[in-house]
């Protein structure tokens, strides 16, 4: 007779699980990474690549966000443009991650777009990419004064995502 009863609580825990499931935001993905330290790197500025390069270190005691983009990326053409407010603005410290792109494609796209960033760093095998746990293009990172990462931002930013969730989080972490 207990027997009979385990296939039924199986099923009632898998649709348990359905249920928080279902709950759940699908474009929230959580990352291990909010509250840690950035990883370090030192990378190749796009612009220069023999006498530049970009470390995260630069960034020390300044706010700021890490775009991941490429010349490749449908999605990173949405949020161009209030890339481009965000930094025409001058509040915000913008340094773009040119992910798994080539130099000239990157450089052509800018040149056509505009270029929104202070600095622009490539990471053109992914590496970094793997580094900060990048699910795709585009996605940002709020980076404090620290260096910790505060809030992950998966897709295009949209005007709603700049006023309800990246400026409010800047002001809070801003000295």
């Amino acid at each position: 007779m207990k027997k009979a009863f385990i296939p039924l609580a199986i099923f009632l825990l898998l649709v348990g699980f359905l249920v928080m499931g279902l709950q759940r935001d699908p474009k929230e993905l959580p990352s291990q990474f909010i509250n840690k330290t950035a990883p370090q790197f030192s990378t190749p500025q796009l612009t220069d690549p023999h006498a530049s390069v970009f470390s995260p270190t630069q960034m020390q005691g300044k706010v700021w966000i890490l775009n991941v983009f490429a010349s490749w990326c449908v999605a990173c053409q949405i949020e161009h443009p209030l890339l481009m407010q965000m930094s025409q603005s001058g509040q915000i410290n913008l340094i773009g991650l040119n992910y798994k792109d080539r130099p000239d494609d990157a450089k052509k796209w800018l040149q056509k777009h505009g270029n929104p960033y202070q600095i622009v760093a490539t990471d053109p095998d992914g590496r970094i990419g793997i580094d900060y746990g990048v699910y795709g293009v585009p996605e940002s990172y709020i980076i404090d004064a620290t260096g910790t990462i505060r809030d992950k931002i998966i897709g295009p930013i949209t005007d709603n995502i700049l006023t309800d969730r990246i400026l409010p989080k800047l002001k809070e972490l801003s000295p």
